[in-house]
């Protein structure tokens, strides 16, 4: 039964390996779940998933081949045969109180039930709301929707009220975190966790458990300790490009600067228009009365930052390879002369592209600009992000 399942992963290119498979077989043998289907649902996703981008992958899987284990669907006729009785009566016995027994007992045991669901399907011609007998929405009879009954089974139900017959891997909670799917703040957020480097400091006011166990051993009385919250030290500084161009590609920019101030608290921001100069700025309503001097961002963050820039890189070659470039004034100093600049100060630095990598080829700025960030420029992709991130971490 769970080879096919795994086969199915793997064609699904869920990286699933034998070793998991394996895993997920000890813990079925050591009785981890017991005819508890949706129990067995995390136990496999547990063993089997590895990365939180294939567990949509892993949720379409799983509906698929153990179709018709948790509920059916109203639409189609029920096929009594494809629920698996041994199930839904160990569920039974493990979740029902002894009165909600004796009630199922009342209508006459699980074959029964399954008889008379049977029958009822095939005596009703349409949509019933409440009452007790009819399958339909809102009532108390045991087949249905949007009611409660202790030996109901779930039919046309999008999701459970009484929380007696959720399917899980059919809400696919987590179908943003494919890396297949466009991006949004939330599978964004996923990227950059790979930026992280945890510190504790700070006052010491969190519970240190394992410190409170061993000194209360030690000493014979209660004596608890505590130890800094522990924080992500990574210092962030995003420099944005902003306008012409950048303008097509607002809404993706914005959630990855939503989701980078949920991630770090050691952020810092500054907004340039195509290719970095003498000054930048922070808010965009004052660019021009309010622009700070980009020798002065460069003396206050230290070596110890990383950098990331954000930007189509589309702009005349001008911009980035002469002093007089600049689209909007006169740039005593190349663009690529202020690029060099910032990357001696912080190493740590990566340029990424909105613009989809097979289009790179066709702007020659674009090649300038991975010239400057030797080829560290990546595009603004979930896959793009974790390379991004996965280089920012190995650079020192």
């Amino acid at each position: 039964m769970f080879l096919p399942f795994f086969l199915e992963l793997k064609a699904a290119r869920v990286p699933v390996s034998l070793r998991e498979y394996l895993t997920l077989l000890e813990g079925m043998e050591a009785g981890l779940v017991d005819y508890d289907v949706e129990g067995f649902y995390y136990l496999a996703r547990s063993a089997l998933v590895k990365d939180e981008r294939h567990i949509d992958r892993f949720d379409r899987v799983f509906a698929h081949v153990f179709k018709g284990v948790e509920a059916v669907s109203g639409e189609a006729p029920i096929d009594v045969a494809a629920l698996p009785e041994e199930w839904l009566r160990r569920l039974a016995e493990k979740h029902l109180t002894e009165d909600e027994k004796k009630l199922v007992e009342a209508l006459g045991g699980f074959e029964k039930l399954m008889e008379t669901l049977k029958k009822r399907l095939e005596e009703q011609k349409g949509r019933h709301q409440g009452g007790s007998k009819w399958i339909g929405t809102a009532g108390t009879s045991p087949f249905g929707a949007y009611g409660y009954n202790p030996e109901g089974v779930r039919i046309g139900q999008h999701e459970s009220r009484n929380r007696r017959a959720v399917k899980v891997w059919d809400k696919r909670e987590f179908k943003n975190f494919d890396d297949s799917v466009e991006l949004g703040t939330r599978n964004i957020k996923v990227a950059l966790k790979r930026l992280r480097r945890w510190v504790r400091e700070g006052a010491e006011e969190e519970l240190d458990l394992p410190g409170t166990i061993h000194a209360t051993a030690e000493h014979g009385y209660l004596d608890v300790k505590t130890r800094p919250e522990r924080r992500n030290a990574v210092k962030l500084l995003m420099f944005f490009d902003v306008g012409g161009s950048m303008d097509e590609h607002i809404r993706i920019v914005e959630e990855l600067f939503s989701a980078a101030r949920a991630e770090f608290r050691q952020l810092e921001y500054f907004y340039f228009h195509n290719c970095l100069y003498e000054g930048v700025w922070k808010d965009n309503r004052r660019r021009h009365s309010e622009v700070i001097p980009t020798f002065d961002v460069l003396h206050k963050y230290g070596h110890d930052y990383k950098v990331i820039f954000v930007g189509d890189a589309s702009m005349s070659p001008y911009e980035v390879s002469m002093a007089g470039g600049s689209v909007e004034h006169w740039n005593p100093e190349a663009g690529a002369v202020w690029l060099g600049r910032v990357l001696a100060q912080w190493p740590n630095a990566v340029w990424l592209n909105p613009v989809p990598r097979q289009h790179w080829g066709y702007t020659h700025s674009v090649g300038l600009i991975r010239e400057v960030f030797a080829d560290r420029m990546y595009p603004l992709t979930l896959a793009g992000l974790e390379a991004a991130t996965k280089e920012l971490s190995r650079r020192h």
